[in-house]
C-alpha cells in the first residue's frame, strides 16, 4: 500500500518562513526528563522563544544513535517511568496547553513493533504528532511504516548521512515527508565545534532532489551554528548541547532551555504561531 505523503504543520511552519530567512531552531527534548513531567512546559517554552519545531525523543534501552548525553537523558527518563504511551499522552496534553508548533517523535523500531505500527500511527495522529523520525528503520524496510504512517497523517521523517551514496540519497529523497533531517556527523549525537564541509555537501545535494526543507542535525550547539547554516538548510536541530544545558539545573529545566535556546536564535526567532 502506497499512500502520498500528508500536510503536517511542518508544511505551514516552513512555507511562512520569509526567503533568505535563518534556519528555524528545532530543539529535541528527551521525554521525561530531567523529570517525568517535564516535557509539556518544555515544549511550551520552545514555542514561546520562537523555534519553528520541536523534537521529542522517546527514551529507548539500546539507543544506537545517540550519544553520551541523550543515552544518560535516556536512562534518566527510562528510570523515572518514560514510556512510549506516556509521551505521546504527553504530548497530547502540550496540544491541549496550547502548543500550536510542528512536533516530530524520535524513537527506534523495536518499541515501534513493540507498540504496533498501526496503533502508533493512529495514536500519534490523534495526539498532535506531525512526524516520526526512526533512525534505525532501513530504507529498504521503512514501506509498511511509511504507508501506516501516511495514511494517517503523519510524516516519515528519513535520516540520510555524509554517507549516504547518491543512488541512496535519490531514494530516500523521493519518498519522504515533512522535512529531510540531514545528519551532520559520521557517528553519534553530541555537540561539536564547527559544522563540517561535508555536511554542508550532503544539504546542498539533497536541494538538488527535492524540495522538501532540510534539518541538520547532530552536532550543533550555537548560534553561530544557525547563522553558518543561511543558506544551505531550512531548520536546524539541537539537542546534546540543550539537555546539558538543562542538567546544569534540572529543578529549573524550563529556565535552562529558555536561556539556552534565546542564545542559540540570537534574537533572530520568527514569531510562533
Amino acid at each position: 500500500m502506497t499512500a502520498a505523503p500528508p500536510d503536517t504543520r511542518f508544511n505551514d511552519a516552513f512555507a511562512a518562513r520569509g526567503k533568505g530567512a535563518p534556519p528555524g531552531l528545532i530543539p529535541y527534548f528527551t521525554a521525561g526528563y530531567p523529570s517525568l513531567e517535564s516535557l509539556v512546559e518544555l515544549l511550551l517554552c520552545a514555542q514561546r522563544t520562537g523555534c519553528i519545531a520541536a523534537e521529542v525523543g522517546i527514551p529507548f534501552s539500546d539507543p544506537l544513535a545517540d550519544g553520551p548525553t541523550i543515552q544518560r537523558t535516556g536512562q534518566v527518563a527510562l528510570h523515572n517511568g518514560m514510556t512510549l504511551a506516556t509521551a505521546l499522552a504527553q504530548v497530547a496534553g502540550a496540544r491541549a496547553g496550547g502548543v500550536t508548533i510542528p512536533l516530530a517523535v524520535m524513537t527506534y523500531v523495536n518499541p515501534v513493533l513493540s507498540f504496533g505500527v498501526d496503533d502508533l500511527a493512529r495514536e500519534a495522529a490523534s495526539a498532535g504528532v506531525d512526524g516520526v523520525i526512526l533512525p534505525d528503520l532501513p530504507l529498504d524496510e521503512a514501506a509498511g511504516v511509511r504507508a501506516a504512517m501516511h495514511v494517517a497523517g503523519v510524516a516519515l521523517i528519513p535520516l540520510v548521512a555524509p554517507t549516504t551514496t547518491p543512488d541512496r540519497l535519490a531514494r530516500v529523497c523521493s519518498t519522504a515527508a515533512g522535512f529531510v533531517y540531514c545528519v551532520g556527523v559520521t557517528g553519534v549525537t553530541g555537540a561539536r565545534k564547527t559544522i563540517s564541509g561535508d555536511a554542508i555537501a550532503l544539504l546542498d545535494s539533497v536541494r538538488q532532489l527535492t524540495s522538501l526543507p532540510r534539518a541538520l542535525g547532530f552536532g550543533l550547539s550555537t548560534h553561530e551554528h544557525l547563522t553558518a547554516l543561511r543558506g544551505h538548510a531550512e531548520a536546524a536541530v539541537v539537542g546534546s548541547a540543550l539537555l546539558d544545558s538543562i542538567g546544569l539545573d534540572p529543578e529549573h529545566a524550563v529556565a535552562g532551555a529558555e536561556q539556552f535556546l534565546h542564545a542559540m536564535i540570537g534574537g533572530e526567532a520568527a514569531r510562533a504561531g
